[in-house]
């Protein structure tokens, strides 16, 4: 079927954390909210046909992952992705957010230092601090001939050097949309294993890159790199399904997926939510479609609004993103940073983006963009950020 990005869904009334908060958060029903990570899509036909059909049951007991869910997965990654899972690596958790915290619990000890590339998604930040260890920065650098984020490898091998054990690995990352490389993740995955470092990898973006970039699961580079990570799966951002609660993790090696195991069972974690199991299978079985359908939208999107951008705001430099759906925005010229920028975009713009410094400090003066809407409402938002800033250029 064709389906219709274009069409507007009015989602107020609806308990949305996006747009059911705009007076609370951002001080007004009227701005308009492209920040945190959901789209304004309906999600593949397929997948809304499974939950109905659960719904209209009217029986919601208690669920098991059976062998459909397992193959799903398998099946997914081996045909999107050319990745094979074993079946037996493949853990349950409720969410990659609780992966991630798991991850530093259990492969660092307390007070250690955990390794992250900066700027990088805020979560990153708490897990890190909440579980009682110290954040290490390996801020990412600006490469001068495409003006996209890369690795600082010599800064990851002091840091690994000096005893950390432990690596959060956003692949792809967010919020600079790089599709990190084979070559760059094998060189990663050799410092990881001669100084005897987990990588963690969230790769939650991993269905969302735009050819001719391809996504690289992390631990499809080697087997030493498989057995010494673990990968942080999930369908919700592909699909947009993050209400839904569904996420895996795959460990390899078999001592870390016992740790994982025991301790989802201990905090009882490891229930599967009647509504996510079957709507995990419908979308790795049944979404190729949609999703083939949804990344030249989205791509359109990015595209319209860089364009628009250049033109309209030349002060503003977006980095080109590879794949997800959020846009990175350069925004210090317009000398903004922190609360200023946000009043700035609310109050002045109408308009509700990610200010950077919510990723790390060198995300200062930076914003980010949520691309997955209509592109009525992408144009409406750029209307207003743009003639928020000709007006502050106007009044200088």
């Amino acid at each position: 079927m064709t389906y219709d990005f274009d069409k507007v869904i009015d989602r107020r009334g609806t308990a949305s954390y996006k747009w059911d908060q705009l007076t609370t958060l951002f001080g007004g029903e009227d701005v308009l909210p492209l920040w945190v990570a959901d789209m304004d899509f309906v999600t593949a036909k397929p997948i809304v046909e499974a939950v109905t059909r659960r719904a209209e049951s009217g029986i919601y007991g208690y669920t098991i992952r059976d062998e459909a869910w397992t193959q799903a997965i398998q099946g997914w990654y081996r045909r999107r992705h050319g990745w094979d899972i074993a079946k037996d690596a493949i853990v349950m958790s409720p969410s990659v957010v609780t992966s991630l915290s798991l991850a530093v619990e259990l492969f660092s000890e307390p007070g250690a230092g955990v390794i992250i590339q900066t700027p990088v998604y805020y979560p990153f930040y708490d897990v890190i601090r909440k579980n009682g260890r110290e954040v290490l920065k390996n801020s990412l650098r600006i490469a001068e001939d495409t003006g996209l984020y890369e690795m600082d490898f010599e800064g990851l091998e002091a840091y690994m050097r000096a005893g950390a054990k432990l690596m959060l690995l956003c692949n792809p990352h967010n919020p600079g949309g790089r599709v990190w490389t084979r070559e760059e993740l094998t060189k990663l995955a050799a410092l990881a294993a001669q100084y005897g470092v987990t990588v963690v990898s969230d790769e939650i973006h991993g269905d969302l890159v735009f050819a001719p970039n391809a996504y690289t699961p992390y631990a499809s580079i080697c087997e030493e790199a498989a057995a010494s990570s673990i990968s942080l799966l999930a369908p919700t951002k592909t699909f947009n399904l993050p209400g839904i609660g569904s996420s895996l993790i795959v460990a390899n090696d078999p001592a870390k997926r016992t740790k994982l195991t025991n301790t989802i069972h201990r905090l009882s974690l490891h229930m599967q939510n009647h509504f996510a199991h079957f709507a995990t299978i419908a979308a790795y079985n049944e979404g190729d479609d949609w999703l083939d359908q949804l990344l030249p939208y989205v791509k359109a999107n990015i595209d319209y609004a860089t364009a628009t951008l250049r033109d309209a705001a030349p002060m503003l430099k977006v980095m080109p993103p590879e794949g997800t759906y959020l846009l990175w925005i350069d925004a210090r010229e317009l000398g903004l940073h922190g609360k200023p920028m946000q009043q700035f975009m609310n109050a002045d713009a109408k308009v509700a983006f990610n200010e950077g410094s919510m990723f790390g400090d060198e995300g200062a003066g930076w914003v980010r963009i949520n691309c997955a809407c209509p592109r009525s409402t992408l144009e409406e938002a750029l209307r207003r950020f743009v003639g928020a800033i000709e007006r502050k250029v106007a009044v200088k």
